[in-house]
């Protein structure tokens, strides 16, 4: 596929499974709705004081990112995938990670900063939805660092480069979280 336009990709047929709009057929139309669903999300979840450290939160967020697109928003994937854990043990591992999260803020263990990190790392690695975990588990380290007293990451925003090297970047700071070196993920997220 060297050489193509992703957006210009038509969509598979077992992408399109479980679209509410009947009418995309192409990535970029897909990425068009689901990024006005996320604003959608992002204006409910920062409208008023909320825990981003709770199970039922968590999963009412991505369903409110994603509602309006996919019929299974907000509920957890039942398939494997080849990244993320077994999707049986997805409930038991969100509830891990919450627990953890909540110890480092009690032990104060890292910085605001590393603890909002760690939970957008530890909730993208569980992977616990079909789609959307990325942007998802940015967001709830968005509202994870703010409920920390803290302002909001910039995901790499500020770096004057183009779109594709920010990614990169983005994917490189998680490749190294996952070999325990927060470091790149901390400084990207306030790049």
């Amino acid at each position: 596929m060297s050489g193509e336009d992703e957006h210009a990709t038509p969509l598979a047929p077992a992408e399109r499974e479980g679209l509410i709009p009947s009418h995309i057929t192409l990535r970029s139309e897909l990425n068009e709705v689901e990024q006005s669903n996320i604003l959608t999300g992002t204006s409910w979840a920062f409208s008023r004081k909320r825990d981003p450290f709770n199970e039922a939160f968590l999963r009412g967020l991505h369903r409110r990112m994603f509602d309006e697109v996919w019929r299974w928003a907000g509920e957890y994937r039942t398939t494997d995938r080849n990244f993320g854990v077994e999707s049986w043990r997805i409930a038991t591992e969100v509830q891990s990670v919450l627990s953890d999260v909540r110890y480092w803020m009690a032990n104060k263990t890292y910085s605001s900063d590393e603890i909002a990190v760690r939970y957008h790392h530890s909730l993208v690695s569980v992977h616990p939805f079909a789609n959307g975990n990325g942007r998802w588990s940015r967001l709830a380290a968005d509202l994870a660092i703010v409920a920390l007293g803290r302002p909001g990451f910039t995901w790499g925003r500020s770096r004057l480069h183009a779109p594709s090297d920010t990614r990169r970047a983005y994917i490189d700071a998680l490749k190294a979280a996952d070999n325990h070196d927060f470091a790149p993920l901390i400084a990207f997220v306030r790049s």
